[in-house]
């Protein structure tokens, strides 16, 4: 009752409704831009701090710059760190299952292989298949919370390094012919696997595909440890599943979640519109920062194939 009057008290007649008992919930009768007074954004914004995910259906009325306009309400808008700065910035990305950058069907923070990787994502639904494509949320901090305290303990003193190695061809539309060059950007960071975050106090658990190995420790032993954790952070009653509709937002707390997209829809096409904002860099529990290891984008010479 108390979150349904504290936005319906900045926007009447807007109702919050809790989808499941530890993360998700739809944000009803409310017209997202980025002309909303300030205390329907810190409502918002508290909403989102207390249930990790939340959504709004029938936004369809947005278009990248309202988007844009809307995100930038609650940050820095933070651009696609392999975007090639030589022809700007880009602040919203499409990820498109014709042209994917990479793919998205695995559990991970958006970009945890950066130092100060997003705090919040903004995914706009623009063309949904009639069937699958649904996304999958998790809730980071309850799953440090359901940990034995034995593994709460080994957790606290981890750090896992989290990189990306990727070649990118340009799109059709980015393609310039007189530039074939692949573009290759490598980005690799130490983290603490429990973070403190910065508005909740809350212990997250900082994981997903992104974390390669744990620093000290084997191979072998690193891979069992990480199944067993991240086989806490996505279990069932952890998790939120959302059926995409066109005109959809879902906006997420990237420092207390981690996410999936099922690739489940075959042939059909799936396009979604994601904005994201600046972070801060993670603090352990006994105040250590996140560390960059690796910071690298190149375009080597033209005649690499």
């Amino acid at each position: 009752m108390s979150e349904t009057v504290l936005i319906d008290s900045v926007i009447p007649h807007t109702d919050v409704v809790k989808l499941t008992p530890r993360i998700g919930a739809e944000i009803r009768s409310i017209k997202l831009s980025g002309a909303l007074p300030a205390p329907a954004i810190a409502a918002i914004n508290s909403l989102l701090l207390e249930h990790k995910v939340i959504f709004f259906r029938d936004q369809g009325h947005l278009d990248d710059i309202e988007q844009e306009r809307f995100a930038m309400r609650f940050g820095t808008p933070a651009p696609n760190p392999t975007y090639d700065a030589s022809k700007g910035t880009m602040s919203i990305i499409a990820i498109d299952s014709a042209c994917p950058p990479f793919p998205t069907n695995f559990w991970h923070i958006d970009w945890s292989c950066l130092d100060a990787y997003p705090k919040i994502s903004i995914l706009r639904g623009v063309v949904i298949p009639p069937i699958g494509g649904d996304t999958v949320w998790s809730n980071t901090a309850a799953a440090y919370l359901d940990l034995p305290r034995p593994l709460q303990r080994l957790a606290d003193d981890l750090w896992a390094v989290h990189s990306l190695d990727v070649v990118m061809r340009p799109t059709e539309a980015d393609r310039n012919p007189d530039d074939e060059a692949l573009i290759r950007a490598r980005f690799e960071t130490e983290h603490p696997v429990v973070r403190v975050h910065p508005e909740t106090g809350e212990r997250t658990l900082v994981l997903g595909a992104y974390a390669r190995r744990f620093v000290d420790l084997s191979k072998y032993d690193g891979q069992r440890l990480l199944e067993l954790y991240e086989s806490h952070i996505t279990a069932p009653e952890n998790t939120i599943r959302w059926n995409w509709k066109q005109g959809d937002v879902a906006m997420w707390d990237n420092r207390a979640t981690m996410h999936y997209a099922a690739n489940d829809y075959g042939e059909q096409r799936r396009v979604v519109r994601r904005a994201t904002l600046e972070g801060e860099v993670p603090v352990s529990i006994d105040g250590r920062c996140s560390v960059a290891r690796v910071k690298l984008i190149k375009q080597p010479p033209t005649n690499v194939v």
